[in-house]
């Protein structure tokens, strides 16, 4: 094994052997793909042509000034990150038109927007500047963009002419053409506003957040006073009213559209090719989805409802196919697959079926296929498959398309015909191929694994499957050891996280190179990771016990997974340590105080301890109204419960987290003070709900590791004694719990 792990190693991003070509694009004639990429191992990126004939490839955009720091963002793009989950810098995105009359890609980048598509450097487009959101319509003959919450469009054929302005009452809580916070946060709805078919009108949320209380965040670690001021839909409170124009880019015309969407959400919006949009309402109560047809002249037509308990899980798998039939998928049968309606919206049949969930649409080639990802050889993998697009009461086995054990990232052409392929297990770092269905045997390899697990310092973790607390559910689980046997049973450390949407467990790269989980298993602990139920991507019956209930079912599977190992000798049940962040960090609370028979220290980051200080979308869905069901939010909050707080805790939380607000952390510590008893709270003063500051995230990791061994009575490596003792600014002087050489 190569040289074993710091602390600088572990709060270093991008992790080994992850800096691999993303956001993969083909062109629309096949002749190139395109892809981010950082040219020197970085987060910062930039987006690369790459020859399909030659094999060349070469920087088409790359970073302009000040998107290659994250100090240097705006606001809004910094907010943009923290809705996407991104981490990267430089270019983060791009889109190609399909159907233009000739190739062509945009990228926004610092505001600006840029086009490009023949392999040349991409030129800016004139007179966008400031802008929050680009759409460029399907032909390539306009860009609309949002700036200062109005929606502008531009004709890009004609490079003279300036931009015009299409909504112009935008005010203070009042924007048009971008996702409001619950749409991105909750429902994975980032656009807000679409094109129509013929390219000439476009489709635009128009958000009045108004009744919506602002809750304000100071930057307290700034040296100059600042504040920002976030119009946060508290659960049970209001929400953003959202309606939907129609926008005439040619001849200027407004058409509101009459939508029924009252305190509900809308969930999406997919264009068709005729020139209408098929547009999908979610009612605040989450158990149905309605789907609906608009016109371009505003006029609206009900097709079908969708209805699921305990709640709708709302997906991206719709397709608008061109003879107006249309792909969806919906978990009617308890596992989410795929079926085909009229254009009607009439149900025609399933294309797939079983015990297993689709989990993405790759391609549709509406000659008879559909190309999609899906766990039919278990939930810990993902892979490519195929069926027909014919609807059948019993459709066939889908066919397998990728071919080695493991997880298989994958971007399609439009037709099938080819594919990117990023695969990766957890011994091998990911690699990049782009396949030909007609000639798989001779992959393109666009990017080379980096390595094995070895090579990085990693060990593989084991992959077990224990039982649920109800005796007969399995759990996958996996298992890092420490790295040299004991003889005795190891301390041990549950790293959760246990809420909904989300899978720890996976036959992939991502759990072998978490650095915080490999730097515990060297120092002599053994990390547990469960997923239990009410995890993701294994069906609905799997998920619903956390239906009215957060923290009872999953704690109880946590529990249990550690009594299973105990008595199987893999872990000593006398010193057992738990940690996770956001659902995570309330589980770490909740696990000191339901669960201290079993769990005796704990650093929750970023926990929420009352559901009600959460947003409406997501408590509700699980919970329902707190102003109906109080009951449900009191048995899933720690906070009423802090007396009852046994063990050792640390928090960790960034003081300017604008989404499980920092209010939570206060708020715990403030009734554990109440009750005459403290806590610590460490802060990582200029960090959002993600840190990404390196000072920030080298503290998180050096004061998690730090407080769980000292609570496990594991001595600290000297690093670990030395980084804190710096932090508290008592460096050189002795610690208890110190080794002088490191012990594993």
């Amino acid at each position: 094994m190569a040289d074993r792990l710091t602390i600088a190693d572990i709060s270093h991003l991008p992790l080994p052997g992850t800096d691999v070509p993303g956001s993969i694009g083909f062109s629309p004639d096949g002749s190139a793909i395109t892809y981010l990429h950082s040219a020197d191992g970085s987060l910062v990126r930039s987006l690369w042509w790459h020859d399909l004939a030659s094999g060349e490839r070469w920087i088409i955009a790359g970073p302009s000034a000040g998107t290659d720091r994250e100090e240097s963002l705006s606001l809004e793009e910094k907010l943009r990150r923290e809705r996407t989950r991104t981490s990267e810098l430089g270019v983060t995105s791009y889109a190609w038109l399909p159907h233009a009359a000739r190739p062509t890609l945009v990228v926004p980048l610092g505001g600006r927007a840029y086009i490009g598509g023949d392999g040349s450097p991409v030129r800016e487009v004139p007179g966008v500047d400031g802008a929050s959101a680009l759409a460029a319509s399907p032909d390539g003959s306009r860009l609309a963009f949002v700036r200062d919450g109005d929606v502008w469009v531009v004709d890009l054929a004609d490079g003279a002419s300036p931009p015009r302005r299409l909504t112009s009452d935008a005010e203070p809580g009042v924007f048009n053409g971008l996702a409001e916070f619950i749409a991105a946060e909750e429902l994975a709805r980032y656009d807000g506003m679409w094109w129509s078919g013929d390219g000439r009108h476009l489709a635009a949320a128009h958000v009045d957040e108004r009744a919506i209380p602002i809750f304000v965040i100071a930057h307290l670690g700034a040296a100059e006073p600042s504040h920002e001021e976030h119009r946060y839909p508290f659960a049970g409170g209001p929400n953003a009213t959202v309606t939907l124009r129609i926008l005439d880019t040619v001849g200027g015309g407004v058409t509101e559209v009459a939508l029924d969407i009252g305190d509900g959400y809308l969930a999406r919006v997919v264009p068709e090719s005729a020139g209408s949009w098929l547009v999908a309402l979610l009612p605040r109560r989450q158990r149905s989805l309605r789907w609906l047809r608009m016109t371009t002249d505003g006029s609206v037509r009900e097709l079908w409802t969708e209805e699921s308990e305990p709640w709708i899980n709302v997906d991206d798998h719709t397709r608008a196919l061109h003879d107006g039939h249309i792909l969806r998928s919906s978990e009617r049968t308890g596992f989410r697959h795929l079926e085909l309606r009229s254009p009607d919206g009439e149900l025609l049949g399933p294309l797939t079926a079983g015990e297993w969930v689709v989990t993405g649409v790759a391609a549709v080639d509406e000659a008879g296929e559909v190309l999609f990802t899906a766990t039919a050889e278990g939930p810990a993998e993902r892979h490519l498959y195929a069926t027909d697009l014919r609807p059948s009461s019993s459709p066939p086995a889908a066919r397998r398309l990728t071919r080695e054990p493991g997880w298989h990232e994958v971007t399609a052409r439009a037709d099938g015909s080819m594919w990117a392929d990023t695969w990766s297990t957890r011994e091998a770092a990911p690699a990049v191929r782009l396949v030909r269905r007609d000639r798989q045997e001779e992959p393109v390899v666009l990017h080379a694994s980096a390595g094995s697990a070895g090579s990085f310092s990693r060990r593989p973790p084991e992959r077990l499957s224990l039982v649920a607390a109800d005796g007969a559910t399995p759990l996958d689980v996996l298992l890092y050891r420490p790295e040299r046997p004991a003889a005795t049973p190891p301390p041990s450390v549950v790293w959760v996280y246990g809420g909904p949407h989300q899978q720890y467990v996976k036959e992939s790269w991502e759990p072998t190179v978490s650095g915080l989980r490999q730097y515990l298993a060297q120092c002599g602990v053994a990390v547990v990771v469960v997923d239990n139920r009410g995890s993701n991507n294994r069906g609905l019956a799997f998920e619903a016990p956390l239906a009215g209930h957060f923290g009872g079912v999953e704690l109880d599977d946590q529990a249990a997974a550690v009594e299973q190992l105990a008595a199987a000798g893999e872990l000593d049940a006398s010193r057992v340590g738990i940690t996770g962040g956001s659902y995570g960090g309330f589980m770490t609370l909740m696990a000191l105080i339901q669960r201290p028979d079993v769990f005796r220290v704990g650093v929750a980051v970023a926990p929420v301890s009352d559901q009600r200080g959460y947003d409406t979308a997501y408590s509700e869905r699980y919970l329902g109204d707190p102003n109906e069901d109080p009951g449900a939010y009191d048995r899933s909050s720690p906070l009423p419960r802090a007396t009852e707080l046994r063990g050792s805790l640390l928090i960790i939380h960034g003081a300017i987290d604008e989404n499980v607000h920092l209010r939570h952390s206060v708020r715990f510590l403030a009734a554990l003070q109440t009750a005459g008893r403290n806590s610590e709270l460490v802060l990582l003063p200029e960090d959002r709900h993600r840190a990404r500051s390196p000072s920030g995230l080298r503290t998180r990791d050096l004061r998690t590791v730090e407080f769980l061994l000292t609570g496990l009575d594991v001595p600290l490596p000297d690093e670990v004694a030395e980084g804190v003792a710096a932090l508290a600014g008592t460096a050189g002087a002795p610690r208890a719990g110190t080794a002088a050489a490191e012990v594993v």
